[in-house]
């Protein structure tokens, strides 16, 4: 019957005329089976067979229905679909019973599972890309409003039996998971207490003192937390898997335990650094630093495998075993060890994570061991130096003495690579049980242990040890000897080291530490055990971002490197490579050569991170909510600057170098134009600069992070609808684009109406069109306004509040206006406010600006006419003129009241609101705009001390179910709320004197077919589509009880919010009138506060994911 016009059907039937043909929606290659005689229609237009109006037809053109499965729900019980107004269902006999769905059963049914429309649920917010099967979606919206011979099959999901699949494939052999202190803090700290925490700093002490020790120390550590926090703050903006997380779920949250008997699935593509800068700054910077990230990871193994190799040369030097000489021997103990190395990297991360835990045991043991002999001075050790702690050695040693031409610079350059081991557990984050969570706590405490310990050794050594010693027992004081220096209060003459030729002491020694220590071969491990667990770290580490690059195939010729194996997707070939280029320069075997190529390398990553949170939050993107709060866009602004200013203080030559290779790769993969789409902040600054730079943003797809509500609004002249702009603006101000769409019939000043709304400070583009009627305007606008992805996306418009004293063929072209926009995909926002929006008749026909002032009104207000009907006009008129003078005058004084409220009303967004709710009825899942909108108006400084209240609909006995299902949803958006409220009532039938008030406002605009001749109905109809059936009302009798009963828990629950944004419901194209549709709005908002009735696209505009 697809197509098929109301026709005239012949027979004495005594039943209505106008019936309904129930049209099955799901797809099946069979044919429908055949129609079962009814007594009686079935109104069902959202049941499993829903229904259409398709002409005079007997009641036996009731067919059976197919079931569709299931929407969607948060756990998935298995309630059956039931219609707004009729269930089906199956007695086991082959025959379909319908039983009356206004009983007290179809009350008691869960809200959202008596309707094709679904409720909001976390599934639909899940990547896009599902890697192993169909994802589940929301119904589009062409399922909800296309006419239903358009209607295609409502699809079900596969999701949770893949889920299931995988998980039982998984449990075959868990991955190894870690924790934030095995996965984050350990590695970072054996990181960061590296080589230069036992052989260079009592170097440091000595040359710059305590006091400016501390200050390198705090130097370093502010570089590191900076970078520390800003890595924090990218890695908690949503689900951080390694950057990515491919996860499926199953009852259970992200995150949840590897043997959690929940069958959690989790598919991490490991990172670090590389996905940190590249999903935020995209692929140029991304790629790049990638690239250089994963080298100087590999480079990083020479470095502390050579500082490993040395300590060991320089114990066999010492008992005179050289194999062959210093150099030599250095490459061939470094070979040696970076195999054994590899061999622990490639057993897994389950023995690697153990040896990390051994050589953490005996770092530690080591600190504390110098810390306990620093207490255990003995005369033996008197005369190299150390004398335990005195007051005149800490105040010789709290000024710096710098010798052999270094600088404060230079030793700062020294010190700094000990601090270059922040990102050991970002750079595995893949492997962490809950990276979001395990990576700031790990990463800022790991900085602050280690900064502590640091200051605390620098401030013990410049204590207990003096700058120069001869290690000579006869260097004692005489009395003959003029000797000022701390040693010499002490008893020592060390004068002669001023000459040179000292071992001895803090200047001298590089061994000290081993010398103040209770066991002197403790230091020594120490030293083993933090070069070897560093260079284990960046072992581990370089390979996994090297595969993270590779798999996003921004470089095509790497992409062999992607392949992992095992169950924990180890890359193999990555160790490999990491093997050979570290060997590589493990046979240089100096160390000062390869220290500058590595420090730049981390601080040129350490930058980019920084200015990745600077750019994201510069950008203003709604997808850029990160849960760590605890960062400040400036502050890494100025981390990346300081980062560039250490990398030129440490080697000017090493930090050019590493800048022309990060711009060379940026220009290569910008000229590439990889094919990626990650929701970058560039993306989002490219649109705030979008008028100079449109040209770049033609071939970048829309990404749900980025998304914006990119408003037309119909307001006519821009001073004709102030509250209606105002309040748009408040929600896309710096957020999205705004365009004052007017449609008229004669040319005015453009630019005026512009200069408006800059005056006014509302950031918006007016653009005037013309056109005979407001559906055809609309319809110009709606199709070509816009360039690029400076295109509306959704419509906006006043709601018609005098559409019942007007023509009904004005409602008829604004109800179709409405339809244009869901059939061009827009999403449509409509503002209701109790007094009306348009104050135009009060500035002069809407060409004049409003003053601002009130007392404005006093000179300038006209009369011409009343738009309402007002109780101060008697309904008698005299004939005398007196009589006619006075009912003016009162009539002028009505008419004053009456705007003067009006005006109020039209600036009451312009304020700031104060401390309110707004009220989020948020019943059907939209794709999120419903719950978008309030939260970009919680981040104006207007809407700023309004809290966000949550409305639901839910089943009576699972009320906290469903309230705590709604908060996971709400947190997982990170968007606050200050309540959930469900409602498990919505389907409980509205009390009677509001029906009839309903059936009063929509008495005029019935057909009522049964009262005249068939021919004389069908021409009636043809003439004025927009009257309403006696079929329709059937048809729609839960739907239109639905809107009723709305409207009483509105004013229940709401009646106080300074604004309601409510789920706007939607009437499907060709079956529902114009005028029903209109009295189904109008009832619902109407005696509220102010309303905003919001529809989506059923697009996805929020995300949890980073």
């Amino acid at each position: 019957m697809s197509g098929q016009k109301p026709s005239l059907k012949s027979g004495g039937s005594s039943q209505s005329r106008f019936q309904v043909a129930v049209v099955t929606e799901a797809s099946s290659t069979s044919p429908a089976p055949a129609p079962t005689p009814a007594p009686a229609p079935a109104p069902a237009e959202e049941s499993k067979g829903r229904s259409r109006s398709v002409g005079f037809l007997d009641s036996g053109a009731l067919g059976s229905a197919m079931d569709i499965g299931l929407p969607p729900d948060v756990s998935h019980e298995p309630d059956t679909t039931k219609s707004d107004s009729v269930s089906l269902h199956s007695t086991g006999t082959g025959h379909t019973h319908i039983s009356d769905s206004h009983s007290n059963t179809y009350y008691m049914r869960t809200f959202g599972h008596n309707t094709i429309d679904a409720v909001p649920n976390i599934e639909f917010y899940r990547q896009t890309a599902a890697p192993f099967g169909e994802k589940l979606t929301r119904p589009s919206l062409s399922e909800l409003h296309d006419e239903l011979d358009k209607v295609t099959t409502i699809k079900t999901s596969l999701f949770i039996t893949v889920a299931a699949a995988l998980a039982a494939k998984e449990s075959k052999g868990g991955t190894i998971k870690f924790g934030w202190v095995k996965g984050v803090l350990i590695r970072c700290m054996l990181n960061i207490w590296g080589v230069m925490l036992f052989i260079r700093m009592s170097w440091i002490v000595g040359q710059s003192g305590i006091g400016l020790t501390i200050a390198i120390i705090l130097m370093a550590t502010l570089v590191t937390t900076i970078t520390g926090l800003s890595t924090s703050a990218i890695a908690t903006n949503g689900f951080v898997r390694g950057g990515e997380t491919l996860s499926l779920r199953v009852g259970c949250d992200l995150g949840s335990a590897p043997h959690d008997k929940t069958n959690t699935v989790c598919l991490c593509c490991p990172g670090g650094a590389y996905y940190l800068i590249s999903r935020s700054l995209g692929p140029e910077f991304g790629g790049s630093i990638g690239l250089i990230f994963a080298f100087a990871n590999a480079v990083a193994v020479a470095m502390y495998v050579v500082g490993f190799a040395e300590t060991v040369v320089e114990m066999l030097n010492d008992v005179d075993a050289l194999m062959t000489d210093e150099l030599n021997d250095i490459r061939i103990v470094g070979t040696l060890t970076v195999i054994l190395l590899l061999g622990i990297s490639v057993a897994g991360m389950e023995w690697e994570a153990k040896a990390q835990i051994v050589l953490l045991v005996i770092l530690l043991g080591a600190i504390v061991n110098y810390f306990i002999g620093s207490f255990m001075p003995t005369e033996s050790k008197e005369p190299k130096g150390f004398f335990g702690y005195n007051t005149a050695i800490f105040l010789e040693n709290l000024g710096p003495d710098f010798r052999d031409e270094e600088t404060f610079f230079s030793v700062f350059a020294i010190f700094f690579p000990a601090a270059t081991g922040i990102l050991a557990g970002a750079n595995i984050s893949g492997d962490l049980t809950d990276p979001q969570s395990a990576i700031p706590k790990g990463t800022l405490l790991a900085i602050l242990i280690t900064g502590v310990t640091y200051v605390a050794i620098a401030i013990s050594a410049g204590s207990c040890i003096v700058r120069d010693a001869t290690g000579d027992h006869n260097d004692t004081v005489t009395d003959t000897v003029n000797c000022t220096d701390a040693a010499c209060t002490l008893g020592y003459d060390f004068s002669i080291c001023k000459e040179g030729g000292c071992q001895y002491g803090l200047m001298n020694d590089f061994q000290v530490m081993s010398l103040v220590s209770a066991f002197g071969p403790l230091i020594t491990a120490g030293i083993f055990s933090a070069t070897l667990s560093s260079a284990l770290a960046s072992l581990v580490s370089a390979p996994k971002v090297f595969q993270a690059l590779c798999k996003d195939n921004i470089y095509p010729g790497l992409s062999m490197f992607a392949k992992g194996y095992g169950k924990n997707n180890e890359p193999l070939r990555g160790y490999v490579l990491t093997f050979c280029i570290g060997l590589a320069f493990i046979l240089i075997a100096e160390l000062n050569i390869i220290a500058p190529i590595i420090s730049n390398f981390f601080l040129a990553s350490y930058a980019l991170i920084n200015f990745s949170v600077f750019h994201a939050s510069m950008a203003n993107s709604p997808g850029w909510r990160p849960s760590f709060k605890y960062y400040n866009m400036w502050v890494s602004l100025a981390g990346a600057i300081l980062c560039c200013v250490v990398m030129f203080v440490i080697n000017w030559w090493a930090a050019l170098v590493t800048l022309l290779i990060v711009l060379a790769l940026y220009i290569y993969v910008s000229y590439k134009k990889p094919d990626v789409n990650w929701g970058s902040s560039t993306q989002a600054l490219i649109y705030n600069q979008a008028l100079t730079h449109c040209l770049n943003l033609t071939g970048v797809e829309d990404h749900v992070k980025n998304f914006r509500p990119q408003c037309l609004v119909m307001a006519g002249y821009p001073s004709a609808r102030p509250a209606l702009l105002q309040l748009v603006h408040s929600f896309t101000k710096n957020v999205g684009l705004m365009v004052c769409g007017h449609i008229k019939t004669l040319s005015q000043d453009h630019a005026r109406c512009q200069r408006w709304l800059n005056k006014k400070r509302i950031k918006a583009f007016y653009t005037p069109v013309f056109s005979d009627n407001l559906r055809h305007g609309a319809q110009f606008l709606l199709q070509a306004v816009g360039l690029g992805r400076l295109k509306p996306n959704t419509l906006v418009m006043g709601f018609k509040n005098n559409w019942s004293d007007g023509d009904m063929r004005d409602v008829e072209i604004y109800i179709n206006t409405l339809h244009d926009a869901f059939d061009l995909q827009f999403g449509v926002v409509i503002l209701r406010l109790q007094e009306g929006l348009d104050i135009s008749h009060i500035q002069g026909q809407g060409t004049a600006v409003i003053s601002e002032s009130l007392s404005f009104v006093h000179l300038h207000i006209r009369f011409p006419t009343v738009p309402h009907p007002s109780p101060c006009l008697s309904p008698q008129m005299s004939r005398s003129r007196l009589w006619r003078s006075r009912h003016s005058a009162v009539r002028k004084y009505c008419g004053y009241l009456t705007d003067q409220r009006l005006l109020e009303s039209s600036q009451q967004f312009k304020k700031k609101q104060g401390k309110g709710t707004i009220d989020v009825w948020w019943l059907f899942d939209d794709g999120g705009l419903t719950l978008l909108i309030p939260y970009l108006l919680t981040n104006s400084s207007k809407w700023g001390d309004c809290r966000i209240r949550v409305f639901i609909g839910g089943k009576i006995n699972r009320i906290d179910h469903d309230r705590r299902a709604m908060a996971t949803l709400l947190s997982r958006f990170r968007i606050d709320f200050s309540d959930i409220n469900v409602l498990g009532d919505i389907n409980t039938k509205p009390k009677k004197h509001n029906k009839l008030t309903f059936k009063e406002l929509i008495e005029p605009y019935r057909l009522k077919e049964d009262d005249m001749e068939q021919e004389a109905a069908e021409r009636l109809k043809a003439h004025e589509p927009w009257r309403i059936t006696d079929n329709e009302l059937e048809l729609y009798k839960a739907k239109t009880n639905r809107q009723i009963r709305l409207n009483e828990l509105l004013k229940e629950h709401s009646s106080t919010a300074k604004l309601i944004v409510m789920s706007m419901p939607l009437a499907r194209k060709g079956t529902v009138s114009s005028a029903l549709y209109m009295c189904w709005l109008d009832t619902l908002s109407k005696d509220l506060p102010p309303l905003l009735l919001v529809r989506g696209n059923h697009q996805s505009v929020l995300t949890f994911y980073s």
